[in-house]
């Protein structure tokens, strides 16, 4: 059994934009109020170097690169606990509706039977981490978008 967090919105962005957002990770700090640094190649097999803001310090984690489709879709996992004790599943889906807006899908699974202590210790941080980040994604790449319209009108 499988404990899921899956956010979807539908984002005033082109595609382009929102990938923008999420690819280019030494920008987290600057709108990422979950994942507040992130380092990575996004190359499948490399690891991914994160700050997550669960507790009241940020927590250094290591998860390791699943896919990576460009334009369209990275995901990473952790390195699984022995025994199927713990592991997790994290991916960033990005699918164009029309040439001017996006649906943009969050989506993490933890599962194994440890997951039971770390739902018990973090679930409220971790649905309002995901929650947060994916409001992030839509309002930042709803600014640059903006931005760029208006600078491209000349205003």
């Amino acid at each position: 059994m499988r404990f899921v967090i899956e956010k979807t919105v539908e984002i005033n962005a082109p595609a382009e934009v929102v990938w923008e957002v999420l690819a280019d990770l030494p920008k987290y700090p600057q709108w990422n109020p979950f994942c507040i640094e992130a380092r990575s190649t996004l190359k499948p097999g490399d690891p991914i170097d994160m700050k997550v803001k669960l507790l009241a310090r940020p927590q250094a984690q290591r998860e390791w690169m699943k896919e990576y489709v460009e334009g369209r879709r990275f995901a990473y996992s952790m390195k699984p606990v022995p025994g199927g004790a713990l592991s997790s599943f994290r991916s960033h889906d990005v699918e164009p509706i029309d040439a001017t807006r996006t649906r943009y899908r969050s989506y993490f699974h933890l599962q194994g039977w440890l997951r039971f202590l770390v739902l018990a210790l973090l679930r409220d941080k971790l649905e309002a981490g995901f929650a947060g980040m994916t409001d992030g994604v839509r309002r930042r790449a709803e600014e640059l978008w903006i931005h760029r319209q208006t600078q491209a009108g000349g205003g």
